[in-house]
């Protein structure tokens, strides 16, 4: 027995595992190395004994306390994987956990219980103001009533439906199977009724057994203010109706904003562009603005630079929690250079730069009228 690995090593667990530890340990094992996962690969079926002989004694308080006083030695000569016998354990509930899992052959518990219908999806788009202020907009969708004819039942009018033999009504079948380690027990919904414990002789000849008539609808969603591109509106109960009883599904709808030629949106701030005129850059002056909220003026600031950066209070977009918080509107001033001047303009524009540098018009002219001339005395 000293070539054998030990139990508590092979789960990767300490000494002291609860056994909720040992089970979970076991099962992310199981589900790695399970032959039917990793068909003819020797190596990892060898894995799976290993942990299943491993968990099979951990999981026994009494093997464990013998494993835990004389090791391996403790079970030299039964019979069995290993020289552990196995067939008093069950492995059915740690299979049935996962199998369903891996393989999609089953739903973990009875499902004909009363459930919550499915959610519908839907969207609708708004332009850029509607999304800063919010808006209210009229959905045509085609939407599941309960048929009046049978009332949701399914079955033809005068008949109702019958409990599943096979299941028992149960929506679920057991079955059994053999393995390594003996019989497991599997849990699967019924091939006859699908789940839903009752089967439908006579069908509805208005709803076709399926208890719903689909109909166009008009609904109703407010969008409201500071909602975000990509952001969903839930509408409770306008979803696929419920099963068995349960309550219907709710309606999301994504909320897709078109795009503003002037504005950009980060978060709750808007941000833009204004152009001021060459003259208000230095000289200070009043330009207007847009905003989502209209035209606003705002005093520039004499000596100006061109990307200058000014902040609006509170002109931004309203947060979704309280609409009278808003975030704030930057806008870049961007100041415009002239691109067309009349001889006039362009003197004009000489005067004021030759003012700014000291020096005069005749001296400048004087020195361009004598680049370029060599001198000819000493």
């Amino acid at each position: 027995m000293a070539d054998k690995r030990d139990y508590y090593e092979i789960l990767g667990v300490s000494k002291g595992a609860s056994d909720d530890e040992l089970k979970k340990a076991y099962r992310n094992l199981a589900k790695k190395y399970h032959p039917d996962i990793n068909p003819g690969d020797k190596v990892a079926e060898e894995k799976f004994k290993e942990a299943s002989e491993a968990y099979g004694v951990l999981s026994d308080p009494d093997k464990r306390r013998q494993y835990d006083q004389f090791g391996h030695s403790a079970f030299n000569g039964a019979g069995g994987a290993g020289g552990f016998d196995f067939s008093d354990f069950d492995f059915g509930d740690i299979f049935g956990d996962f199998f369903g899992d891996i393989f999609g052959g089953r739903s973990r518990r009875a499902n004909n219980g009363p459930m919550q219908g499915a959610n519908l999806r839907t969207s609708v788009r708004i332009t850029f103001e509607e999304a800063v202020f919010g808006v209210d907009k009229e959905l045509d969708l085609n939407l599941k009533d309960e048929c009046s004819t049978c009332h949701g039942s399914g079955a033809k009018a005068g008949t109702t439906p019958e409990t599943c033999s096979k299941c028992g009504g149960k929506g679920q079948v057991i079955y059994t199977q053999q393995s390594l380690f003996g019989m497991v027990r599997n849990v699967q919904t019924c091939p006859d009724c699908r789940g839903a414990g009752k089967i439908i002789k006579e069908k509805c000849t208005d709803c076709h057994g399926s208890g719903y008539i689909t109909s166009r609808k008009k609904i109703e969603v407010g969008i409201p203010a500071g909602i975000d591109n990509g952001q969903s509106v839930r509408i409770r109960g306008k979803g696929e109706p419920g099963v068995n009883g349960g309550p219907r599904g709710d309606l999301l709808v994504e909320v897709n904003v078109s795009r503003h030629p002037i504005f950009q949106r980060k978060g709750f701030d808007i941000f833009s562009t204004a152009p001021i005129s060459y003259a208000t850059a230095t000289l200070g002056g009043d330009v207007r603005i847009n905003t989502v909220d209209g035209d606003v003026i705002y005093t520039v600031k004499p000596g100006t630079q061109t990307d200058t950066r000014v902040r609006l209070r509170e002109k931004g977009v309203p947060t979704l929690r309280n609409r009278n918080v808003r975030g704030d509107h930057y806008v870049t001033l961007v100041v415009q250079v002239p691109t067309s001047l009349n001889s006039e303009q362009k003197e004009l524009l000489r005067k004021f730069d030759a003012a700014l540098s000291g020096k005069s018009i005749d001296s400048d002219k004087e020195s361009e009228s004598g680049k370029g001339r060599k001198k000819f005395w000493k």
